[in-house]
């Protein structure tokens, strides 16, 4: 009887399982028929992205993650705004191809001031001739470069491999644009005024694939070298601050943050004023996991990534200053903003002197230097080689000029290539702590012009020329930092510093002229009837 009652029970258990699951399914068919035929987001967008020939891995398709763009990251975890990097990534094609087609009117109708500027005869003074020695490299014609057959970015030299050039084609051409780069730098210039390159080196900086990453050696803040598949190389800074933010008014300056906004905007500037003495550097998004974290031999930098409490990909990597926990690079979740510079030649292929500068600052919470404290100091410079001869002393004075424009306290040395002994230009390199500030002014950045009473006439020339309304210096930086990756690269306050700031620079060379009874002595003549 149990068994019978045992297996009545099971059967029963059994239909009404079926019966239920019967059931559900008749409520979805019903549910379905009741609602309208509608077509649901995904698979449409599906179709229509098929019907238009776009690729999976096509950025229409990846747009969602990627918003990160300009996701601007500070100590405080602050993630900006998303929609405001979506609209920039937007834009990153468009700013592309303006760069590698040299477009420089940053989307206004009419002229261009940049171009207007750069066609202006003060940008036209042509250098003296170059001869083989003046050259910091003497190219062998008969060095070739190709592609492998791979399909890879790398190159190889004629002895790996033959190679039949195109008619009209020279080894040169061959060449990675970054070792044209390198071949064209001379006793006069790093680069010319109107150099082709220039677009393709930017656009190189900031789209190269990046095949290994390892932290630079010496230095107080973080760097990292960054090496692309045709063996170029770049210096990445990463961001450390918002645009937005000032340098604490309690800060020394030697403990002050290195901006990566500060080094894009710096090699644009320097170019404005026609010094041409900062390497390239483009702004790039870069993605800690797969271009820092998985491609790293730095086993000391490998030690530092983490996680954070919020889901960020972080690191801090090994330095003097900000290299902790406390003080960690963060992405989101793991893009991080930078610049990236292009690098110098080796120093075993072509040697560079350091110089300490007459101008150097303590480095001393209460010690003063000696230029600070003695008014005449400028007169024993005078007597001191390099100084005593040449163009040394007016080359520093355009550099202070430069380093007064930008806020920058923090120019120790410079160096120039030894090859061309004390007649060349000086290198302003290490940029990364100027437009720290924007509401104050360190007029004593401007020691050097102030007690020399000198300065290169084509420098006081352009100097005026960029103070008036339709060559205004903040406008023309404006615009060449437009076409960068990371647009906005400067905040509006700091480029309207920049006009206050100059117009102190020409007020110090009025001062000097107004009081000097030789102005040739003020305003040395570096132009002649050149101009």
């Amino acid at each position: 009887m149990r068994r019978r009652l045992h297996t009545f029970f099971q059967r029963k258990c059994k239909v009404s399982l079926l019966f239920l699951l019967f059931l559900a399914l008749l409520v979805h068919l019903v549910m379905d028929l009741a609602l309208p035929a509608t077509c649901g987001s995904c698979g449409c967008d599906m179709k229509a992205v098929k019907a238009l020939s776009v690729p999976s891995g096509s950025p229409v398709l990846a747009g969602p993650k990627k918003l990160s763009l300009r996701i601007l990251q500070d100590f405080s975890g602050s993630n900006g705004s998303l929609e405001r990097s979506s609209q920039l990534q937007g834009r990153a094609g468009e700013l592309g191809r303006q760069r590698r087609h040299g477009e420089g009117n940053s989307g206004r109708t009419g002229r261009s001031k940049l171009e207007a500027l750069f066609e202006h005869p003060l940008y036209n003074i042509p250098i003296p001739a170059v001869t083989e020695k003046d050259k910091l490299f003497v190219v062998n014609p008969m060095e070739k470069f190709s592609l492998r057959s791979s399909g890879s970015d790398e190159w190889v030299s004629s002895s790996k491999a033959e190679m039949l050039l195109p008619t009209g084609k020279t080894a040169y051409d061959t060449y990675p644009t970054w070792l044209k780069f390198h071949v064209g730098i001379n006793r006069y210039e790093l680069y010319p005024r109107r150099d082709p390159l220039m677009p393709t080196l930017l656009w190189d900086l900031a789209t190269q694939r990046i095949i290994s990453s390892v932290q630079k050696t010496g230095g107080t803040q973080l760097k990292l070298i960054m090496t692309f598949p045709n063996y170029g190389q770049a210096l990445f800074k990463p961001m450390k601050q918002t645009r937005d933010q000032e340098t604490p008014i309690d800060f020394f300056y030697f403990s002050d943050f290195e901006r990566h906004n500060a080094e894009i905007a710096a090699f644009h500037l320097d170019r404005i004023l026609d010094f041409r003495r900062i390497p390239p550097v483009s702004g790039r998004l870069v993605n800690i996991t797969k271009e820092i974290r998985d491609i790293t031999t730095d086993k000391k930098l490998a030690k530092t990534f983490f996680i954070s409490p919020a889901g960020n990909i972080c690191f801090y990597g090994e330095c003097s200053y900000y290299c902790s926990t406390e003080h960690a690079l963060c992405g989101k979740p793991d893009l991080l903003e930078g610049s990236m510079a292009a690098l110098l030649p080796d120093k075993t292929l072509a040697k560079r002197r350091s110089w300490r500068s007459p101008w150097r600052r303590s480095y001393h919470k209460s010690k003063k230097a000696e230029w600070e404290l003695n008014p005449n100091y400028c007169a024993q410079v005078r007597k001191t080689p390099p100084y005593d001869r040449g163009h040394r002393l007016l080359d520093l004075i355009d550099m202070t000029v430069l380093d007064f424009l930008m806020g920058n306290m923090d120019r120790h040395h410079y160096e120039t290539f030894e090859k061309f002994g004390n007649d060349t230009f000086l290198l302003h390199l290490d940029n990364g702590r100027d437009f720290g500030t924007h509401s104050r002014d360190e007029l004593s950045i401007l020691a050097p012009l102030r007690q020399c009473c000198s300065i290169k006439k084509s420098t006081y020339l352009r100097l005026q020329l960029l103070a008036t309304p339709s060559y205004r210096l903040s406008d023309l930086l404006r615009e060449a930092l437009a076409t960068d990756p990371l647009a906005p690269v400067l905040a509006e306050s700091h480029l309207r510093a920049l006009d206050r700031r100059l117009g102190k620079v020409l007020a110090a060379v009025g001062r000097c002229l107004a009081g000097a009874a030789h102005p040739d002595k003020v305003l040395v003549d570096d132009v002649g009837s050149r101009v």
